[in-house]
C-alpha cells in the first residue's frame, strides 16, 4: 500500500532541501523568515490598534526591521503594552535571525579560506605555462621561467600536482628566493582526472610542461595526462603547446601517438646519453650547452626580417653586430640549422640566431663590415689522434652513450668499462662500432685501490655513470658522489687536466657534487628542466636542439683558433665569422684557453660574441662553430 506524506512530512522534507543547499540556502530561509516575522507583528499591531500616532502599515514595517537589525533601537519606544510587547517580540526574533546570520556568514568565509588553502578554486588566467606535476625539476622551471618572463606583462605559471597547496608553496618559498613578476599559483588535484584539469585553465594557457613523477615507472602517468589533456572535449580546437618528458625509450612511439601535433615529447634518456658523450670529448661545451639551454645570458630565438627576403643565409650572418645566425626557419618546413651559405631566405621565412633576448635580434645597418682578409688563415688542419675513454659504472643509457662516442672518434680509439656486476653477456660485437675498441672490466667502481690501479693517468676522458638499473636514484647518486670524489682527487695528485663528465639523477645531489671547471661536468635532469622550459616558450626549438644533439647534421663544435685567423693579432669576430663561413660553418663564440679555469669567465667561454669587438687569440684557444664535422 501506498504511504501518503502528511504536510508535516512535505513541510520537513522542503526545509531539508533548503537547508541542504548551503550557505545560500539558509540565508534564503532567514530572509524567508524575516519577512514573515515583521509581516505577522506589523500586521498584528495595525489590527489592534494599538501603534501610537496611528501609524500607517508601512511606517509600522520600517519600525520592525529596525528592531530586527538593531536591538538598541527599541529604547526609543513608547506606546500600549501591546505595542511594546510586539515591538519585544521583534527584536527577539531579529537578535536570532541576525546572529545566525552572522554565524552562517563566518562559516562559510571559513569553509571559502579552507578551500582555497586545499588549492581547489579555478585558475582564471591568459598565456600562463601550465606545469602538471611535482618533481625537484619544478624549481629549475619556475627559476627559468622567471627570467624568460621578465619583460613581459603579468606573467604566470600554474602549478597542478598531487599533494598540498600549502605545502608546494612553502617549497618554492623555501628553494627560489624570488620569483620577480612572475605569479606562481599552486592548485592541488591530479593532472590525469579531466576535471581536476579543467582547473587550470589549460586551453587559454600559452604552454603545458607535463613533468615525469619521481617513481620507478613514471611514463604511464605522464601518458594519462596527456590523454586527459588532449582528448578533452573543451580543448579539442585548442592550440595547444604540449612538452613531455618520457624516460623510457620503449614508451616514445604510444607517446608520439597520443600527442599528436599537439605535444613535443622529449627522451631524458637519450638526451642525456648524447649529451655524456658529446660534452665528454669537447672541453667547454658544457658551458656553451648551459649558455644556449639557460635563460641567464643568450638562447636561440626566431624572427621574421622582411629586410632578409631574397638575400642568402651567408648575407644574413653578417647583418646582425650583437646576435649569432644560425640557421632559417621556413614557412611551413623544420627549422635547418647551418644551411648551405647559397641558401635564399623566402618571404614568411624566419631566421634563427642566437641573442640576448628576442628583442636584441637589430639589424646592425652596416653594409660591408670590417673584415681583415690577410688575418684569415686556410692552411692549418686539425690533426685528429685516437683517444681513450674511461667508463666507471654502468646503465641502459651506456650502450647510447658508446655508440655516440663511435661517431666522433677516430679509428682506434678506446673505451674501457669498469663496472660493479656480473656483466657475462657483455660483447662488443653487440655494438656494432666501427671506431672504438670496446673493452670490460669487473670492479667495484667505489673502491679507492680499484679506480688507483686503473692508471687514470692513461686516459684522456673520464664517464661516470650511475647504476639506476639496479639502486634507486639516492642510492645510486651517492655511489656516483663516492667514485667522483675520488676520481677528482687521483686526477689533481696527477697534475694532469682531464674531462670528467658525470650523471646524477637528483638535482640536488648534482648541487652538493658542485662543478669544479668547465672539464667537470655533471649530467642531471637539471639539464633537461633546461631544455623543457626552452621548447615550452618555442615549440620549434625541441627540432632545433634534437639537431644539436645528434651526429648527424650540423653540431656544435670548439676547434683550433688557427684553423680560422692569425693568432697574436688583434681581429674581429666578423673576421672570424668569414673564415668560418668560407668552410661552410657557422661561428657562435670561442674560448680563451688562459681562462679555462675561471669560473667568473664562464671557464673562457663567450657566446655570441659582439662582431665588431677586436679579440687577440693565442694558440690553445678556440673558435665554437656549427658545423657537420
Amino acid at each position: 500500500m501506498q504511504r501518503k506524506f502528511s504536510f508535516r512530512d512535505r513541510l520537513s522534507y522542503a526545509f531539508d532541501s533548503m537547508m541542504s543547499k548551503g550557505t545560500s540556502g539558509l540565508i534564503i530561509w532567514l530572509g524567508v523568515l524575516s519577512v514573515i516575522l515583521i509581516l505577522v507583528f506589523s500586521l498584528i499591531v495595525i489590527l489592534t490598534r494599538t501603534a501610537p500616532d496611528d501609524e500607517g502599515f508601512i511606517r509600522i514595517a520600517w519600525m520592525s526591521l529596525l528592531r530586527t537589525l538593531d536591538p538598541g533601537t527599541m529604547g526609543g519606544d513608547e506606546g500600549g503594552v501591546f505595542f511594546l510587547f510586539a515591538m519585544l517580540s521583534v527584536t527577539l526574533g531579529g537578535i536570532f535571525i541576525i546572529s545566525t546570520l552572522i554565524g552562517i556568514v563566518t562559516t562559510s568565509l571559513e569553509g571559502r579560506l579552507v578551500s582555497l588553502r586545499k588549492g581547489r578554486s579555478r585558475v582564471v588566467e591568459q598565456g600562463h605555462t601550465v606545469v602538471l606535476g611535482w618533481s625537484e625539476q619544478v624549481f629549475t622551471i619556475i627559476s627559468e621561467l622567471t627570467i624568460a618572463n621578465e619583460n613581459q606583462r603579468n606573467p604566470c605559471i600554474a602549478i597542478m600536482a598531487d599533494m598540498d597547496k600549502v605545502e608546494m608553496e612553502d617549497e618554492i618559498k623555501s628553494k627560489i628566493s624570488s620569483t620577480g613578476n612572475t605569479k606562481v599559483v599552486c592548485r592541488t588535484g591530479n593532472p590525469a582526472e579531466p576535471s581536476d584539469l579543467e582547473i587550470m585553465s589549460p586551453g587559454t594557457s600559452k604552454s603545458i610542461i607535463i613533468l615525469s613523477p619521481e617513481s620507478d615507472n613514471p611514463d604511464p602517468e605522464v601518458i594519462k595526462i596527456m590523454l586527459a589533456t588532449i582528448n578533452n572535449p573543451l580543448l579539442k580546437s585548442a592550440d595547444l603547446n604540449i612538452v613531455a618528458l618520457i624516460r623510457d625509450p620503449q614508451n616514445v612511439e604510444v607517446a608520439l601517438i597520443v600527442g599528436k601535433d599537439k605535444a613535443e615529447i622529449v627522451l631524458a634518456g637519450d638526451i642525456v646519453a648524447r649529451m655524456t658523450a658529446q660534452t665528454c670529448l669537447q672541453s667547454g661545451l658544457s658551458v656553451v650547452y648551459q649558455e644556449l639551454l639557460d635563460y641567464g645570458g643568450d638562447e636561440i630565438y626566431f624572427r621574421t626580417e622582411p629586410v632578409l627576403f631574397g638575400k642568402t643565409f651567408r648575407e644574413a650572418i653578417f647583418m646582425y653586430e650583437t646576435s649569432s645566425v644560425i640557421g632559417i626557419k621556413p614557412l611551413n618546413g623544420r627549422p635547418l640549422l647551418n644551411p648551405s651559405m647559397n641558401t635564399v631566405i623566402n618571404e614568411g621565412d624566419s631566421i634563427i640566431a642566437v641573442s640576448e633576448d628576442d628583442d636584441t635580434i637589430i639589424l646592425s645597418g652596416k653594409e660591408s663590415p670590417d673584415i681583415d682578409r690577410e688575418a684569415i688563415r686556410t692552411d692549418f688542419k686539425e690533426i685528429k689522434s685516437p683517444e681513450r675513454i674511461i667508463m666507471l659504472g654502468w646503465n641502459w643509457r651506456s650502450p647510447i652513450i658508446i655508440r655516440e662516442l663511435d661517431n666522433y672518434l677516430q679509428p682506434g680509439s678506446l673505451i674501457n668499462v669498469v663496472a660493479d656486476g656480473n656483466m657475462s653477456k657483455f660483447n662488443e660485437e653487440d655494438f656494432d662500432l666501427v671506431n672504438l675498441d670496446l673493452e670490460y672490466t669487473s670492479a667495484v667502481t667505489t673502491d679507492r685501490k680499484v679506480l688507483e690501479n686503473l692508471e687514470i693517468e692513461s686516459y684522456d676522458h673520464i664517464i661516470i655513470l650511475c647504476y639506476t638499473d639496479s639502486l634507486d636514484a639516492q642510492a645510486a647518486d651517492s655511489a656516483t658522489l663516492i667514485t667522483l670524489l675520488h676520481i677528482r682527487d687521483i686526477t689533481e695528485k696527477l697534475s694532469s687536466n682531464y674531462s670528467i663528465v658525470s650523471e646524477m639523477k637528483d638535482v640536488r645531489n648534482r648541487n652538493l657534487a658542485e662543478v669544479t671547471g668547465a672539464d667537470d661536468f655533471i649530467v642531471s635532469d637539471q639539464m633537461l628542466s633546461l631544455l623543457l622550459t626552452q621548447i615550452s616558450e618555442n615549440r620549434h626549438l625541441s627540432g632545433i636542439f634534437w639537431d644539436l644533439f645528434d651526429p648527424d647534421g650540423s653540431e656544435i663544435y670548439l676547434k683550433p683558433v688557427q684553423m680560422y685567423v692569425q693568432t697574436g693579432k688583434p681581429v674581429n669576430f666578423y673576421t672570424v665569422t668569414d673564415s668560418a663561413a668560407g668552410r661552410g660553418e657557422v661561428s657562435i663564440g670561442y674560448r680563451i684557453n688562459r681562462l679555462k679555469d675561471d669560473a667568473e669567465s664562464s671557464y673562457g667561454v663567450v657566446v655570441n660574441p659582439d662582431k665588431n669587438r677586436n679579440v687577440t687569440f693565442s694558440e690553445g684557444d678556440k673558435i665554437i662553430v656549427l658545423a657537420e664535422d
